[in-house]
């Protein structure tokens, strides 16, 4: 047998929105913050192997692919 105990809370609409504002602006923050490192990685890579423009358009275009999968799985 289970014990479902139900709750109503009430809140202020006012402080709901400002926290969700809040968890949206610090998850942006995250975001850019992670692809600011992953374009580092990517600058350190290419500088170390002395990739040609072309090599590193290349890697560009494959880091590309993978955030837009990776937007797609989120959705």
């Amino acid at each position: 047998m289970r014990n479902i105990e139900t709750r109503n809370f009430k809140a202020d609409e006012a402080v709901l929105t400002a926290l969700l504002s809040k968890a949206k602006n610090e998850q942006r923050s995250d975001d850019a913050l992670a692809v600011s490192f992953r374009l580092s990685a990517i600058a350190i890579h290419a500088r170390k192997k002395e990739l040609t423009a072309t090599e590193i358009i290349e890697l560009l275009d494959t880091e590309a692919v993978c955030f837009e999968n990776q937007s797609q799985e989120l959705r």
